[in-house]
């Protein structure tokens, strides 16, 4: 993390800003409880304590949504590193401190709840999931040399992300209940969105070049906070091709909402370096735009193919 004295000085001078979207955060959140959205009359014991171990036919969840939903709860997992993260960039006092104190308590509900519907439904192989939760956890997250005005930037697109592949996650599985619990989380995520979206609203006005550069620098080179899970860029392949999270979704879904909240592609104070940056990310989204059109393209054809194979099988059978 690389964050300058100029930088530390926006963050003091956001204090109030983060005061009053607190104060709205706490107002909007909604009290719930992880063990409301878990099947417990499902559960049994394993062999550990003398019932019957996971095999895979006990699972009744899409292959498909199973990749999605270890993918999100892994990703839950490291919570741990994303609390050092931010507490080391936007500190462990006043507003900000709160803040980071709730969002991290808000955010440990859901690895809680993910783990427990899985584990109580027999819908992973609970060996293989914890022995990935050990691994994935001892590597940990690193934001790397972001400034703290990037890692806001970051977490508001991130957190709109997670709350895009969480919902379609549960829409996914075919299980009233794991769409419920999913949809939670998701209007978690959301809420945290706000909360950052918000903080970058005010930052574009009191240092619009500084953040406008920030922003460009975060859509460009953005990654899901799970990248560097083992297995990650399969398991992201199999969901794209899903339509549960693709570049279609994170261009209309994450990043254009977004920058039309700031407006971004209209305000006028960008001078010097900051509308340099305006305009190379201007030539990024189009790319960004073309390149999820030609996704989406091969995708409907490789399911044209697929539907017509089918159904030449049907007919020969």
């Amino acid at each position: 993390m690389s964050s300058t004295p100029a930088d530390t000085a926006l963050l003091r001078e956001l204090e109030p800003v983060v005061a009053e979207n607190l104060e709205r955060h706490l107002s909007l959140a909604k009290e719930w409880h992880p063990h409301d959205y878990v099947p417990w009359s499902e559960g049994r014991d394993f062999a550990f304590l003398g019932g019957e171990d996971w095999s895979a036919e006990q699972s009744r969840l899409d292959p498909v949504a199973k990749v999605a939903m270890i993918t999100n709860l892994l990703t839950e997992d490291n919570l741990p590193s994303y609390h050092r993260e931010i507490a080391t960039q936007f500190g462990r006092d006043g507003a900000w401190g709160t803040w980071v104190g709730r969002w991290t308590a808000e955010e440990g509900r859901h690895a809680i709840a993910l783990r427990d519907y899985l584990v109580v439904t027999r819908g992973v192989d609970p060996v293989e999931l914890e022995r990935a939760r050990m691994d994935y956890m001892t590597e940990g997250y690193d934001s790397g040399d972001k400034t703290a005005l990037e890692a806001v930037v970051y977490v508001s697109f991130q957190e709109l992300a997670t709350r895009v592949s969480h919902r379609n996650t549960g829409k996914a599985t075919g299980c009233p209940i794991a769409e419920q619990l999913l949809s939670r989380i998701a209007t978690d995520e959301n809420l945290h969105m706000v909360f950052y979206r918000n903080i970058v609203a005010a930052a574009l006005d009191r240092a619009p070049n500084e953040a406008m550069q920030a922003i460009t620098n975060e859509v460009m080179n953005f990654q899901m906070p799970g990248a560097t899970m083992a297995g990650f860029t399969r398991n992201a392949v199999t969901i794209a091709k899903a339509g549960i999270y693709d570049q279609r979704l994170h261009h209309d879904e994450v990043i254009m909402p977004i920058l039309r909240h700031w407006d971004i592609l209209e305000r006028d104070d960008f001078r010097g370096e900051g509308a340099r940056a305006r305009d190379e990310l201007a030539g990024f989204l189009k790319e960004l735009d073309e390149q999820a059109a030609r996704f989406v393209e091969r995708r409907e054809a490789q399911r044209a193919r697929s539907a017509a194979k089918a159904a030449d099988n049907q007919a020969a059978g």
